[in-house]
């Protein structure tokens, strides 16, 4: 078709024979010659380029052909609608009698502007999406600084200062990390997961390792796997139902200062009441870190930077957080309201594992938030008793793998943990339940 063509004339054709392309235009220019005058004679037409070459794809079937005729034309509306009707006054093609219908004049230039304005709003919206609001400028700078800070230690994400630091924390996950690093924290690792992964266990025992975990189930697990099969130096939590990646820099802060002795947890007959942080967002007085303001000196500048207080050691910076002196929250750990759990505690999640798993029971056991028994069963049973517990549970113990069963209705019903004896091959896993084996 002449790229110079506004219209373009789509006919089909039927004729009674065999038929051939050359016998269908050689009909076109014979039968329309002298019809309309030397104007829109088709030889002149194509001669001064105001008409294209003439396509024609023809087909047999059964004795009769059937073809389809294009014609691009350069005249105007109206010289390009005489010559479309011009093609159906063609009777005979060859010895065939024949017939000629026009389907369609289509303007080419309106489906280019068609085609312009489509292109035209993709572009649009690869610009708009593209551009960048001066609100977001700061932003946008820092959130390229923490992802170009962070890096990976044995395949783990990692703050810079993981391999070569004397002290690290050691968090849940990678937006664990960049918390900590848009914090000024620079030795975090995460362990990705409830389970330890042995780079991170290997690195406990050549460190000074403070643990900053989740105020949640998910935490207190994975403080739980760390303590077994690495080394911990001190423990740090974020308020309870919350996590280390939404807290903002002054519970951070806080919650590095009021690290405690990893011994003081251990010791204690309720672990829960000695990690039972308290939101900082939520207290009347804010903390202010200074010496003498809760019983002790300002030891606590490895975390936010400060001058440490006289005779307290030479200056760390946020990076080094987890290697400063126990804070005051670490001094008065030795105190009654710190250590004095109460008589009649909860028991364990330990202890209900060992109770179903490791005694073989073949059995599942349903836990509230207070490790209360809420309901207990056959394992095979495991689907219908967490559908039909009442309240939902938050924890369950299974003797036997965690299926994708399991696993979907443990979501449905707002489980946190399955403690099962193996993994499913799961379709899909559910971010809102952790699976830990055992």
């Amino acid at each position: 078709m002449d790229e110079t063509a506004k219209y373009l004339i789509h006919a089909e054709i039927t004729a009674a024979g065999v038929v051939e392309r050359s016998d269908v235009v050689g009909a076109v220019f014979g039968q329309t010659e002298g019809l309309l005058g030397d104007e829109l004679d088709l030889r002149n037409l194509q001669d001064s380029k105001k008409v294209g070459r003439i396509d024609v794809e023809m087909r047999s079937e059964g004795g009769t052909s059937y073809g389809e005729i294009t014609v691009g034309s350069g005249l105007d509306k109206v010289e390009t609608a005489i010559l479309a009707a011009a093609l159906e006054t063609i009777e005979q093609v060859g010895p065939c009698n024949a017939e000629i219908v026009v389907t369609d004049i289509e303007d080419i230039r309106s489906a280019k502007r068609r085609a312009v304005v489509e292109r035209a709003t993709e572009l649009l919206a690869d610009f708009d999406a593209d551009a960048v609001r001066t609100e977001d400028i700061v932003e946008t700078v820092r959130q390229r600084a923490r992802v170009d800070d962070i890096t990976t230690y044995e395949g783990l994400p990692a703050g810079p200062r993981v391999a070569d630091s004397d002290a690290i924390v050691v968090v849940e996950g990678r937006a664990d990390v960049l918390q900590l690093l848009k914090h000024g924290i620079k030795n975090a690792v995460a362990v990705e997961g409830t389970d330890v992964p042995e780079a991170v266990a290997a690195l406990t025992r050549e460190r000074t390792v403070t643990a900053f975990l989740d105020g949640d189930r998910g935490g207190d697990l994975i403080l739980e796997e760390l303590s077994q099969v690495g080394e911990i130096d001190y423990v740090a939590v974020a308020p309870r139902g919350r996590s280390v990646e939404d807290l903002p820099h002054e519970a951070v802060m806080s919650a590095l200062r009021e690290k405690i002795p990893y011994e003081t947890v251990a010791e204690a007959e309720s672990p829960e009441a000695v990690l039972g942080a308290d939101d900082p967002e939520e207290e009347s007085t804010p903390l202010q870190g200074g010496a003498g303001e809760r019983g002790a000196p300002a030891a606590v500048a490895g975390v936010d930077g400060e001058a440490t207080a006289a005779g307290s050691g030479p200056d760390t910076t946020p990076a080094d957080a987890a290697g400063s002196e126990p804070s005051t929250a670490e001094s008065e750990s030795d105190s009654p309201t710190a250590t004095d759990a109460p008589g009649d505690a909860p028991t364990t999640l330990s202890d209900h594992i060992d109770a179903v798993v490791g005694g073989d029971s073949g059995s599942v056991r349903l836990l509230d938030a207070e490790l209360t028994v809420l309901s207990e069963g056959a394992a095979t049973d495991a689907v219908s008793l967490i559908e039909d517990c009442d309240p939902a549970p938050q924890t369950v113990v299974l003797d036997d793998t965690c299926s994708q069963k399991v696993l979907d209705v443990a979501a449905q019903r707002g489980v946190e943990v399955v403690v099962a004896t193996g993994d499913g091959e799961y379709v899909k896993q559910p971010t809102s339940v952790r699976v830990r084996t055992v």
